[in-house]
């Protein structure tokens, strides 16, 4: 497209967005923004420090990172990685440097544009005080090339508004029909259980209110179905049972549940040499069906079903289900604090933590690890690096308490993990 004809559609785009209405303005104490960006601060890959608990006040990216507008969430129900923009927390055009938080956004999509992933973009609470230009979103488009466009495989925009839906119709010319078709309107927070549990999301709760305030807007007959209420697990139930309980219904009592020797056993027989493994989504109708066999006590042969991207995710889903992290609760300040460890001890430091883990945990743990040092000792040809496994496995193995992750303690949980995949050999005699 000529520059003449971007700039035509901007004028044409201002004068139609314009007419439409925005929401109103809600009352926030906004934090003002404290620095721009400097040209040595355009290199986002050397910002983002994985070793760094939270982002000190003079970080380059702290005052972006601050107002929480971008967030990490685990991975959604195909496997893949799930990034959330939220609109609600930008601060006014005038408080916030729209160039810098589009490198951000560059910078935490670098972490995982490799492997497949999944954007949720929360709309509610874009107003006329804190919308971007047209012409930032345009360019926003443009300097997102192939690299992150590739390999992401939904973008699900959230209570979207008339002028969300006018926007991307003018913006059509621009858009990829490739990616045109990746973009799904999401009326209510409960359709997003097909894709994503929303008890992992960080949903800030203006949005949450407008949900519930659409809802009830709406005649009984014409209310979206709420998302099922928690039920007690089955008899046979493996998915979101405690490692203790399945070690007490084992019939030899083992520590390592029968998912992760059932996938790890045939992934390491087919899978050491397959590109790309852990970073591809599955099937979801097949992720789900093997769910099910496992929780009504089916056996399970993934030999038969010769998939070995189904049985990588199948591994992170049942880990990602526990009902309390692989590394516990108890460990997460500690981990997400591992950066302040020398490194001449780092190595007796997690020995020391990982032995505190209860024996289930412990023997689960060290049975995953010893098998991921097998996939990174095969990354000259499946290019799973241990860096690549922790940006995979960290938000499995450990997450907060309230079930959500935020962007500033995915860096340290990662940073643990890798420092665990390094040392392996030290940390497991």
């Amino acid at each position: 497209m000529s520059s003449e004809l971007l700039v035509d559609l901007e004028d044409h785009a201002t004068a139609h967005i314009g007419q439409l209405k925005l929401e109103t303005l809600e009352d926030q104490q906004w934090l003002p923004d404290e620095s721009g960006l400097t040209k040595s601060e355009t290199d986002v890959s050397q910002q983002f420090d994985a070793s760094s608990p939270h982002l000190p006040w003079d970080h380059p990216f702290y005052d972006i990172a601050r107002h929480q507008i971008i967030e990490v969430a685990g991975d959604d129900n195909y496997g893949r990685k799930v990034i959330v923009f939220n609109a609600c927390r930008m601060p006014p055009q005038h408080q916030l440097d729209h160039h810098k938080l589009l490198q951000y956004l560059k910078g935490t999509l670098d972490q995982y544009v490799e492997s497949d992933y999944t954007l949720i973009y929360f709309h509610h609470g874009l107003t006329s005080e804190n919308k971007p230009s047209l012409s930032w979103l345009r360019d926003a488009y443009r300097e997102f090339d192939r690299k992150y466009k590739k390999n992401i495989k939904a973008l699900y925009i959230v209570h979207p508004t008339m002028f969300i839906k006018t926007l991307l119709i003018l913006f059509k010319p621009i858009i990829s029909f490739k990616f045109g078709r990746k973009i799904n309107y999401v009326s209510y927070l409960s359709e997003l259980e097909d894709v994503v549990k929303c008890d992992q999301l960080i949903i800030p709760t203006r949005v949450r209110e407008y949900d519930n305030k659409l809802r009830a807007s709406l005649k009984p007959a014409a209310q979206p179905p709420m998302s099922p209420p928690s039920s007690p697990p089955l008899p046979n139930q493996v998915f979101g049972v405690p490692l203790t309980l399945l070690r007490q219904r084992s019939a030899d009592g083992d520590l390592v549940p029968v998912v992760m020797t059932d996938t790890i056993s045939f992934l390491l027989d087919q899978g050491l040499e397959i590109e790309g493994i852990f970073r591809r989504s599955a099937n979801v109708t097949l992720v789900k069906e093997v769910q099910r066999k496992y929780n009504s006590g089916e056996p399970v042969n993934f030999r038969e079903m010769e998939d070995v991207h189904l049985a990588a995710v199948i591994l992170k889903t049942f880990l990602r289900e526990l009902p309390e992290p692989l590394l516990t609760y108890q460990l997460y300040n500690d981990i997400v604090n591992f950066a302040t460890v020398s490194s001449e001890i780092q190595a007796s430091v997690m020995r020391s933590l990982v032995e505190s883990l209860p024996e289930e945990n412990y023997a689960s743990l060290q049975y995953l690890i010893t098998f991921l040092a097998k996939v990174s000792a095969n990354s000259g040809v499946n290019k799973m690096t241990n860096s690549n496994l922790a940006v995979v496995f960290g938000p499995n193995l450990l997450w907060g308490r309230d079930n959500a992750m935020s962007l500033s303690a995915i860096g340290p949980i990662n940073n643990f993990t890798r420092t665990l995949l390094d040392q392996q050999h030290l940390v497991f005699p």
